[in-house]
């Protein structure tokens, strides 16, 4: 497959992500961003919830998924890399389709009070995402450092993880916090960008 190819999915993929995130707040009255998870906005209740997953999260959580698994070939794929890239592409683009084909109970019940199958796997999933993504992304840094030419793409995978581990530190140490809406998009956010810097570096590979 293409360079151009790879960068398309990559670029898609996100992009359809962060519209599902963007759509699914404005479609829901008074949802606040910063304060409630993305998941409440295509919880099982909601009204355009399934359109959602059928549309934005499967599809893009599947294309990510296929970002990841091809990208690792344009970098001089080392041990380390390798695992960065699948474990990327398992622990966020699997685990984000597993959270789109299970959603969570209405308000994403918090406390988990008799919650459904489906809340419960959701929850699961999420946790794999947010312990092991960040992980992965340095990882990949680590992997990257070591090859010529791949110094200043090692430095924002290193970056990136590490801020996403602080903010996921956040997210799961107080869960009554009036912010975890705005900590997880800033942790999202950290993916996106450095799957975004992974393809557009593929792109301009000769």
């Amino acid at each position: 497959m293409s360079n151009k190819s790879i960068f398309f999915i990559g670029v898609l993929g996100v992009s359809l992500l962060a519209a599902s995130f963007i759509l699914g707040g404005l479609l829901i009255e008074n949802y606040d961003i910063v304060s409630q998870f993305i998941s409440e906005s295509y919880a099982i209740d909601t009204e355009y919830g399934l359109l959602l997953r059928i549309f934005g999260y499967i599809p893009s959580s599947i294309l990510i998924t296929l970002f990841c698994f091809l990208a690792v070939k344009y970098f001089q794929p080392t041990i380390l890399i390798k695992i960065g890239f699948y474990g990327i592409g398992i622990f966020y683009g699997i685990a984000s389709l597993v959270t789109g084909i299970f959603p969570c109970d209405s308000g994403c019940n918090k406390e988990l009070i008799n919650p459904s199958f489906s809340q419960l796997t959701h929850n699961f999933a999420a946790l794999l995402m947010y312990v092991f993504v960040p992980i992965n992304i340095i990882i990949t840094g680590i992997g990257l450092k070591r090859l010529a030419n791949y110094n200043r793409l090692s430095i924002i995978a290193i970056t990136s993880g590490i801020i996403s581990i602080l903010f996921v530190y956040l997210l799961f140490s107080d869960i009554t916090s009036e912010f975890l809406g705005l900590y997880q998009r800033i942790i999202e956010s950290v993916f996106f960008i450095w799957i975004l810097t992974c393809a557009f570096t593929i792109k301009n590979q000769n």
